[in-house]
């Protein structure tokens, strides 16, 4: 597939990630398929830890840059679901992404944290050390979120997130 689908109108959307989603397992489990990806990186934000929470957050922050990946020809219906998926905490924004591998800018859709002033977000987050720490459980939660998304009245993302993580673990999660 063509790195140039278009974003905002069309049939498909680019989506750039940076964090769980980084991982095929969570892709796989919330759209049941792999699309196809290219390496990207967002100029001008930051990768945050948020404490109490094993997922990232991103915002703008002047001069630094974001590596992550682009899900290319992302239906509206698979759309629906990370919207979902990301939740309350995150808003859907509009970035303009360079392409890794070529010299292109891409228009995609990114998950902005919602709290710009979150005395929560510190340091810089570990995709590494996430899938050797985490990744397992955050696939396990994210199963039982789409289990959820099923049901009439579902809980959204962070209440599942909470709950799993609670029950399952019963450990502390980073400071």
């Amino acid at each position: 597939m063509s790195a140039n689908v278009n974003c905002v109108g069309g049939d498909t959307h680019n989506v750039f990630v940076y964090g769980s989603l980084l991982a095929d397992e969570v892709v796989h489990t919330l759209l049941k398929r792999l699309p196809p990806t290219t390496p990207a990186i967002l100029h001008d934000y930051h990768r945050f830890k948020i404490k109490g929470r094993v997922y990232p957050a991103i915002l703008p922050v002047p001069s630094d840059k974001v590596n992550g990946r682009v899900l290319l020809g992302i239906s509206g219906v698979e759309l629906d679901i990370l919207d979902e998926f990301e939740d309350v905490e995150y808003t859907r924004t509009d970035v303009e992404v360079f392409l890794a591998d070529k010299p292109e800018k891409l228009h995609v859709y990114a998950y902005v944290w919602g709290k710009r002033n979150d005395p929560d977000l510190y340091s810089e987050w570990d995709f590494e050390e996430w899938k050797q720490v985490h990744m397992n459980d955050f696939v396990k939660m994210t199963n039982g979120f789409m289990e959820e998304l099923k049901l009439p009245e579902s809980k959204p993302r962070v209440q599942t997130y909470e709950t799993f993580y609670k029950q399952e673990n019963d450990k502390p999660l980073e400071p």
